[in-house]
């Protein structure tokens, strides 16, 4: 009789992943890995003690894959910009997991102040800053406007409320950078002539 084949926890993770792209990331429980893995539910159990420990491990490499799909630019895209279009996509292509990234509860960050302190965003706000010439505390204001309209237009198309047009949307996207590099610039000029 052959050996029985190993359940990993990386493999635990990975069907997780797939419940989540199909059905939701309400729908992770031991029963639904288990039958994905064509495994008792006693594997799962042993490498995660609750469906939340396992949910919060998905949603880590949820997480991960997100960020690598978002900073994945085109060379003869503007860094930015290229970078807010990928946030919206990756809603139009992936909206369960974009739902289980941003609605779900799961995040770490649960203030603005803190998802702009947080280490992924460095070399973001560091191409952001080179490109406007701004301070940084002004380019974490910009990056802010920028981001928070992606999420607002990455929302609606995720639960299904609008349906994608990249042109227009990149269009949109484009005059928020502006309106946002514009207000910064002239906040920095005002703040100057005063001191």
């Amino acid at each position: 009789m052959p050996p029985k084949a190993r359940i990993t926890k990386d493999m635990i993770i990975n069907a997780a992943i797939e419940i989540v792209k199909q059905s939701g990331y309400e729908n992770i429980n031991a029963r639904t890995v288990s039958e994905r893995l064509h495994c008792s539910t006693q594997p799962v159990m042993y490498h995660f003690s609750t469906i939340d420990a396992m949910k919060r491990a998905a949603y880590a490499q949820v997480d991960h894959l997100h960020s690598a799909y978002i900073m994945t630019i085109l060379p003869e895209q503007d860094p930015i910009l290229g970078s807010g279009l990928n946030y919206i996509r990756f809603a139009v292509e992936e909206p369960q997991m974009f739902c289980f990234l941003f609605q779900s509860g799961y995040a770490q960050d649960h203030s603005l102040p803190e998802m702009i302190e947080s280490e992924e965003l460095v070399p973001i706000l560091a191409v952001m800053q080179d490109g406007t010439g701004l301070s940084m505390e002004k380019t974490k204001q910009v990056f802010l406007t920028v981001a928070l309209f992606a999420h607002g237009y990455a929302s609606i198309i995720a639960n299904n409320g609008l349906e994608y047009d990249e042109k227009l949307v990149a269009g949109h996207l484009e005059q928020a950078w502006n309106g946002a590099c514009l207000a910064a610039e002239q906040e920095e000029n005002e703040h100057e002539k005063t001191v």
